[in-house]
């Protein structure tokens, strides 16, 4: 088939973080397909189409942009951060799966992006810098008996968390509970990042005690990072701590 999609990760927020092959993979498409925020962010040339849709219309995006790409057309899926950390790529492959048999001959492509964890660890040090696990939230597409396991997990685990979807709209209080079940698992005195809106112009970053964390304040564009007991806080005077977990583990 003569039709080509390419998933394309735009970051979190700031238009330097876009890589220059997610800029051309945008520039050379003639449908682009996204949430109508990240289609905003992006430039419009002559002759180019966007089809902007809800946040909570991923596979319909994704069947769309696979309908497009079947008839010959050159197709970019926009998603932030990165589109393989809990965003469109698993969409589009959910969807060829379940597709009819020739999108399995489309040519398909993912350009990574920098993904909110990453850009909000880098905002503080390097949180991240030993082993960790991406936990979504979102109980829309599991049931929250499973974040919860997963919470304690990790926790028993000693491994830093890295927290996306906290809130939305339609379901709040998903970062209270989550840090009701740490709080149950880790120390009080474990460092927490709260950074919202990395990379753009009302950024923020919070650092607190897991004992001093309820939710309060956090909503969909807030990325959590929770430390380990290896995660240590240097103190700079006249300057915001370091955030950094230890790159070398004790035996359990």
């Amino acid at each position: 088939m003569s039709g080509r999609l390419t998933v394309v990760g735009i970051g979190p927020g700031n238009e330097a973080w876009i890589t220059p092959a997610a800029s051309a993979a945008i520039a050379g498409a003639q449908d682009v397909y996204g949430y109508g925020p990240y289609l905003n962010r992006l430039l419009t040339r002559p002759g180019q189409t966007r089809h902007a849709t809800d946040n909570r219309e991923e596979l319909a995006r994704a069947v769309a942009a696979l309908s497009a790409a079947a008839t010959g057309r050159t197709v970019a899926v926009v998603s932030g951060g990165d589109p393989g950390v809990f965003a469109m790529a698993a969409a589009v492959c959910e969807a060829v799966e379940a597709g009819p048999p020739d999108w399995r001959a489309l040519d398909i492509a993912i350009e990574p992006g920098v993904t909110a964890m990453l850009a909000a660890a880098s905002r503080v040090g390097a949180p991240l810098g030993a082993d960790f696990a991406a936990i979504s939230l979102s109980d829309n597409l599991k049931p929250w008996a499973l974040i919860e396991r997963r919470l304690r997990l990790t926790s028993e685990a000693d491994m830093a968390l890295a927290l996306y979807n906290p809130a939305s709209q339609a379901r709040g209080g998903g970062a209270a509970r989550a840090f009701a079940v740490l709080k149950e698992c880790r120390a009080a005195g474990t460092p927490v990042v709260l950074a919202s809106a990395i990379g753009r112009p009302d950024e923020s970053i919070v650092i607190r005690r897991l004992s001093d964390c309820d939710g309060e304040g956090v909503d969909m564009r807030t990325l959590i990072i929770v430390g380990s007991s290896a995660t240590r806080l240097v103190a700079r005077p006249g300057r915001a701590p370091l955030v950094y977990t230890e790159r070398f583990a004790r035996a359990p």
